[in-house]
């Protein structure tokens, strides 16, 4: 592959090429007349061909010196642009965030964080990329996202984690379902109910069948799915119980079409924080987006 050409004499013949003049270019540039005159007899023997002709104190091109003129205008544009792009950055305001986050994450936590964030960076470019902790992981790993907001992954991952705040798991029933009406969870029962649970690959699946396990206990699952929204609306209709936080069911909560009761004498909690490669010095954007999350979810209401 040939090397690719030296954007100083690019600069310099398209210089010369609009001006017709070395000393106009010199002036241009603020070179002498030798140094550029030296610049155009080295690009000509990089290029193997002869540029430029001089009529009289004018220099006008070749048809070789046309040719290239076409592709030095159209690279010293792209090299300008690129440079202002970058500036950009530097600019407050300016810059970009790549999250990974769940789709339930997405709905109840994210909009007041990103509400605040739009007003101190309010050009930045937002990307969002849905998924789960295993996802957020490999996302990670293949440096598509800069962070991600998601539980607390297992074990040693290579990643940082900054905790933000700790749910508990409950059971979510109907108002109708005998629990609800007598305010208590019938242990012996709790094998015989249909249960909607959050799909079978997420860490939160997992959690529930361990801890379950742990009271020797298999639950029977009737339904799996993937959308909060849509296990709550299942378990409105009483087609079965649920083991979901309440804050995702806030407002369901507090008209009375949902109802949680404790999961047992031991609780099962999870954390949320914000992953990030380790050791990554963050810039000024997912710095502020993670005091943002802190600040935000200070008073967000968990179950205790």
């Amino acid at each position: 592959m040939p090397e690719p050409l030296d954007s100083r004499q690019l600069r310099a013949f398209a210089s010369l090429a609009r001006t017709g003049s070395f000393t106009q270019t010199a002036r241009e540039l603020r070179l002498s007349q030798s140094a550029i005159s030296h610049s155009m007899k080295a690009l000509e023997q990089e290029v193997r061909c002869r540029l430029l002709d001089r009529m009289g104190k004018t220099v006008i091109l070749t048809q070789a010196g046309e040719q290239l003129l076409a592709h030095a205008e159209k690279i010293l544009a792209e090299m300008a642009a690129a440079r202002e792009q970058l500036g950009e950055l530097g600019k407050w305001g300016h810059g970009r965030l790549r999250l990974c986050t769940s789709t339930t994450a997405c709905q109840y936590i994210l909009p007041p964080v990103l509400r605040e964030f739009k007003k101190s960076f309010p050009q930045s470019v937002i990307q969002i990329e849905p998924g789960d902790t295993p996802d957020a992981l490999e996302l990670l790993r293949k440096n598509r996202v800069d962070l991600a907001l998601t539980l607390e992954p297992k074990g040693d991952t290579g990643f940082d984690f900054r905790p933000l705040f700790e749910d508990e798991l409950q059971f979510m029933v109907s108002p109708s379902h005998p629990w609800a009406q007598s305010g208590r969870v019938e242990r012996s029962e709790i094998v015989r109910q249909k249960f909607i649970l959050y799909t079978k690959t997420s860490y939160l699946h997992e959690m529930i069948e361990k801890y379950f396990y742990g009271e020797k206990m298999v639950l029977p699952t009737s339904i799996e799915l993937g959308n909060m929204e849509a296990i709550k609306e299942l378990v409105k209709l009483g087609l079965g119980i649920s083991i979901l936080a309440p804050w995702v069911a806030q407002k369901e909560l507090a008209e009375g079409s949902l109802c949680t009761l404790p999961l047992g004498k031991r609780k099962l909690k999870r954390r949320w924080g914000v992953l990030l490669r380790r050791g990554q010095r963050l810039t000024l954007a997912p710095e502020t987006f993670i005091g943002l999350c802190q600040a935000v979810l200070e008073n967000f209401r968990v179950s205790e």
